[in-house]
Formats: C-alpha cells, sequence, structure tokens
C-alpha cells in the first residue's frame, strides 16, 4: 500500500515538473510553444493570408492551427510552415510587421518556414540561436533587414539557410563556416557586400551555394573549389572581379554554374571542360576575353549556354561543337567581338528552343532553321539582315518571342506572316514599310501581347482594335501613320504601354482612352493632334509617364495628379494649352488653379 502511495505521489510530482516545463502528453499544445506562436501573431499587425486567423483555441496541436504540427518527444511544435502561394503576381497576399523573438522559445522546432510574407521587415532575432534542434531554417521573400546574424553558426544541426528576397546588409558572417552539416545556404536577392569569406571554404558538405544579386566584391575565391559536393554555384549579378579559377574547374558534381553579371576578366579556362555534369553554364555580362574553349564541347549534359556580352572573339569551335553537345537546347553569344557572318550550322541543323544572336554581325538574308517548329525564343537584333523576313517566322509553330530589330530588313510589313502563338514580336529599327493591317486586325492571335515596329517606314492609319485583344505594349512611334486614333482603342483594355510618337495622325484624342485603367507609359509627341487633352484620362490612375509635347493641343491640362505635376516639357510646342505645370488658363481662378 506504501508502495502504491509513493508512486502516486511521484507520478503526480513528475505531471507537475511536466507542466511546469512545458512538456506535455503527445496531440497536446505546450503552453510554453502557444506563447511562443502568439507572441509572433501579435507581432504580426496586418495579415491578408489568413493563416494566423486560424490560430485560435488552447490547442495549437490539434491541427487547426494553419503551418503549425507538433510531434516528437513530447509532442511539441516542431514544425512552422508559413509559405505563401507563389502565383507569380502581386496578389495583395503578405503578412506585415517583425519576427517576434518569442519564436527562439520553440525550443523543440526543427523546420521554420516563413517566405513570401513581403512585408515582415525588421531584424532576424539573436534569439534564434536558441533553437538547437533546427534543421531548416527558410525565410525567403520578406522585407527583412540588419545583418545576417553571426549567432545562426550556433546552430550546429542547420542543413538549409535560406534567406533571399529580403534587404540584409552586411557582411556574409565568417560564423557560418561552423555549420558543418550544412547542404544548402541561399543568401541571394540581398544586399550584401564585401568578399566570401574563407570560412565558408569549410563547409565540405555543401552542396548548394547562392549568393546571386548582392554586392558581393573581391576574387571568386579558390576554396570554393574543396565543396567537391556542390551541384549548384550561382555567383550572378555581384562585383567580383579578377579571372575564373581554375580550382572551379575541378567541381565534377557541378550541374549549374552561374558567375554571370559579374566583372571577372580573362579567359574562359580550358579545363572548364573537367565538368562533366554540368547542364546550365553562364558566364554572360563579364569582360572575359580570348576564344570560346572547344573543351566546352565535352559537355554532355549541357542544355543551357549563356556567354553573351563578353569580349570573345573568332573563331568558333564549329567542328567540336558540331560534334559535342547532344543535349544542347539554349545558346546565347550575343554581344562579344564574334564576326559570323551567317548563322553557324551546329546551331540551325539542331532543334533548339531558345537561340540568342544579336550583335554578331550576321548578313544576308534569314537563315534557314532545320527545325523551326522547336523554336521558342529567338533574338537576331542588331545584325545586317537585308531580307527574307515575310515567310521567316510563319513554320516557327512554337515561337513565342521574337527580336529582330535594328537591322536592314527592307519588306512591306503587311506580307509578314506570324505564328498563332506568338507573344513578343520587335521589329523596330528597320526598314519596313506598307500598313499595320497585317499585324493588327481581326485576325491578331489574343497571345500577342508586345508588338514594337516603332523606327520603320510604316505608313497608313491606325487600324480599328477588336475586343478581346491581349496586348500590353503597342509601341508604333517613328514611322509614317497618318488618320485618328480610333476610339476602338479602349478595347485593349490590358495594354501598359502605348506609343505613337513621331508620327502625322491628326484629329482628336479619343475620350475612350481613358478606359485602359493599366495604362502606365503614353506618348502622343510630335504629331498633329488638336483639341482637348480630355478629363477622362484622370481615371488612368497607373499612369506614370505621358507626354503631348508638339501637337496643336489646346485648353486647360487636366487639374490633377499626375497631369498637373508632369513636367513642363511633356506639354510644351503645342496651340494653347494651359494651367499648370504651364501658366494659369486666361480668365481662371488662380486659387482654383492650386488645388
Amino acid at each position: 500500500m506504501r508502495f502504491l502511495m509513493w508512486a502516486v505521489l511521484i507520478a503526480a510530482f513528475l505531471s507537475w515538473v511536466s507542466s511546469e516545463s512545458g512538456d506535455v502528453p503527445s496531440g497536446v499544445c505546450s503552453r510554453a510553444d502557444r506563447a511562443a506562436l502568439l507572441g509572433f501573431k501579435a507581432s504580426i499587425v496586418k495579415d491578408t493570408t489568413g493563416f494566423l486567423s486560424t490560430w485560435t483555441g488552447a490547442d495549437c496541436c490539434g491541427g487547426g492551427w494553419e503551418g503549425v504540427e507538433c510531434g516528437g518527444v513530447g509532442g511539441r511544435v516542431n514544425r512552422l510552415i508559413l509559405q505563401r502561394p507563389s502565383s507569380g503576381s502581386d496578389d495583395g497576399i503578405y503578412m506585415k510587421g517583425i519576427l517576434s523573438p518569442s519564436l527562439g522559445n520553440l525550443r523543440f522546432l526543427e523546420i521554420m518556414v516563413i517566405s513570401g510574407m513581403k512585408r515582415i521587415a525588421g531584424r532576424i532575432p539573436d534569439s534564434f540561436s536558441n533553437l538547437t534542434r533546427l534543421t531548416q531554417l527558410v525565410l525567403d521573400d520578406n522585407s527583412l533587414q540588419g545583418n545576417v546574424p553571426s549567432s545562426l553558426g550556433q546552430l550546429r544541426n542547420l542543413q538549409t539557410i535560406s534567406l533571399s528576397g529580403n534587404r540584409l546588409t552586411g557582411q556574409v558572417p565568417a560564423a557560418l563556416g561552423g555549420l558543418r552539416n550544412l547542404l544548402q545556404l541561399n543568401l541571394g536577392k540581398n544586399f550584401l557586400t564585401g568578399p566570401i569569406p574563407p570560412a565558408i571554404g569549410s563547409l565540405r558538405g555543401l552542396q548548394s551555394l547562392d549568393l546571386s544579386f548582392n554586392s558581393l566584391s573581391g576574387s571568386i575565391p579558390d576554396f570554393l573549389g574543396q565543396l567537391k559536393n556542390l551541384t549548384y554555384l550561382v555567383l550572378s549579378s555581384n562585383r567580383f572581379s579578377g579571372q575564373i579559377p581554375n580550382s572551379l574547374c575541378g567541381l565534377t558534381q557541378l550541374s549549374e554554374l552561374s558567375i554571370d553579371q559579374n566583372q571577372l576578366v580573362g579567359r574562359i579556362p580550358a579545363q572548364i571542360g573537367n565538368l562533366k555534369s554540368v547542364s546550365v553554364l553562364r558566364l554572360s555580362s563579364n569582360k572575359l576575353t580570348g576564344q570560346i574553349p572547344e573543351t566546352i564541347s565535352q559537355f554532355q549534359n549541357l542544355w543551357n549556354l549563356n556567354l553573351s556580352r563578353n569580349l570573345l572573339t573568332n573563331p568558333l569551335p564549329d567542328a567540336a561543337f558540331g560534334r559535342g553537345l547532344p543535349s544542347l537546347l539554349s545558346i546565347d553569344l550575343s554581344y562579344n567581338g564574334l564576326d559570323l557572318g551567317t548563322v553557324p550550322s551546329w546551331i540551325r541543323n539542331r532543334e533548339l528552343s531558345d537561340v540568342h544572336l544579336a550583335g554578331c554581325k550576321l548578313r544576308g538574308a534569314m537563315p534557314n532553321f532545320a527545325r523551326p517548329d522547336s523554336l521558342s525564343t529567338l533574338d537576331l537584333s542588331d545584325n545586317y539582315f537585308t531580307n527574307g523576313i515575310s515567310n521567316f517566322l510563319e513554320n516557327m509553330t512554337s515561337l513565342q518571342r521574337a527580336k529582330i530589330s535594328n537591322n536592314l530588313l527592307s519588306s512591306d510589313l503587311s506580307s509578314i506572316r506570324l505564328p498563332d502563338q506568338i507573344s513578343v514580336l520587335d521589329l523596330h529599327s528597320n526598314q519596313l514599310f506598307g500598313s499595320l493591317s497585317g499585324i493588327l486586325s481581326n485576325k491578331t492571335s489574343k497571345f500577342l501581347e508586345v508588338v514594337d515596329v516603332s523606327n520603320n517606314k510604316i505608313s497608313g492609319s491606325i487600324p480599328d482594335f477588336d475586343v478581346g485583344l491581349n496586348l500590353e505594349v503597342l509601341n508604333i512611334g517613328s514611322n509614317k501613320i497618318a488618320g485618328h486614333i480610333p476610339s476602338s482603342v479602349s478595347n485593349l483594355a490590358k495594354l501598359e504601354r502605348f506609343d505613337i510618337s513621331r508620327n502625322q495622325i491628326t484629329g482628336t484624342i479619343p475620350t475612350s482612352l481613358g478606359s485602359l485603367l493599366k495604362l502606365q507609359w503614353l506618348d502622343l509627341s510630335i504629331n498633329g493632334l488638336t483639341g482637348k487633352i480630355p478629363d477622362s484620362l484622370l481615371g488612368i490612375e497607373a499612369l506614370r509617364h505621358a507626354s503631348f509635347r508638339a501637337n496643336r493641343l489646346c485648353g486647360e491640362i487636366p487639374q490633377r495628379r499626375p497631369f498637373n505635376i508632369f513636367p513642363t516639357a511633356a506639354y510644351a510646342h503645342n496651340l494653347c494649352l494651359c494651367g499648370k505645370p504651364l501658366p494659369p488658363c486666361k480668365g481662371t481662378d488662380n486659387r482654383k488653379m492650386g488645388q
């Protein structure tokens, strides 16, 4: 009996100790964990995700609290996953506030993901150094500020740190070099400065390193070549200088090497052919010189090769490239010192999806591709093509984006046949003539979003626009187009940029132009337009740029933002426009004008 009494007393004591420490039976929310979560909720002043509205009631482990999971010994909170769905648009879904230091009290937490909330600001709390069981810390795409805390180096179980898409400053902390279990480190899209610290070379298990879109400087360090498990190395869009270190060529597991948009000089190392596993190689927008190494032809898995915007010169290793690169899908050699003359046969005869050869001194007739139906993106801008455009695009049945601007193409625009699904057509700065009716008519594809045929010799008038067109950009400036602006322009409900400048267009500005509520850029300058600027344009709240310069317009400028704060030059050289930002109209009450 005495033994039974002692057993009951001991059980009661252990229950009390467990309750005080926050340990509770599995499936029941710990009071300490609940308090920590509610501290975070209190630090969020606005939540349009709806996640935190579910954090009610006593039991945070019952499955009703969005993003909260419990498990393990004692049933404590071990996962906090608040991830905004990636819709690809700014749809007004966000959290506004800060990361509460109370989250550091979730001592059993193994995974913390608070990403895509856009407006969570402030610093990463030092209290996160208490989360010693944490294996994944993901705080991407918020507005976090301050330094990357060195205290994160105390979290020895961390396998993933991802803090990309914030406003973090300072240097990459050397303390992260102590995280020997770290597999992924992503600090991209911040404002980090300074060199990559040597301690990063100690992360021998690291598989993915992304430091892109920062302001990191110095050379790309040799010690990165010690990270033999790296499969993903992205240092794009920084200020790295010096040469490409040969040590990188020993990373035989690497599937992506992106060191583009830096200030690298010298030659591409011939040893680069040792990267047997690489599938993406981006070296563009540097100052690399010399010839393209023949050893690149050894890549069996390479599908994306981008060497554009460097100082690379002839000759290309055409024979080697013709025999190798069996997986190639995307090639970009644009804007180097290459003088190709014609599109190489190893490009023309492949089944490629993306071909970018802008500024490669290509001449004569448009090239014949053996598999035009495979092309999705084509950029042949800034060359010397003269003819062959009429039927060139017709058989490219997968083509979505075509840029053939700034050439010497002379053809009737109405004879150019477009594939049905094309979304971007850029033919600006050629010698095209004829009317717009061929590309802008009742047969215009619903997929067409961008049309730029500016700076040509196009004549005729602006055609009527049917309902249902999805044009976002229409630039027909610097041509010989006459006639009026059709009132049916209002059917272009998705239009964001409308440029008809430097033509011979007459008549009045139609009031229906005010229906284009998404318009951000409007340029009607240097035409023969008459009448007033209609007040209906005041309804375009998204407008950021407008120019009515050098027409025959008269009357009062609409006197509300942004029209009355655009620069004077936007209205200069008309007949008799008046009102802010120009002098007041005669007979107008100046006090009213100032409102």
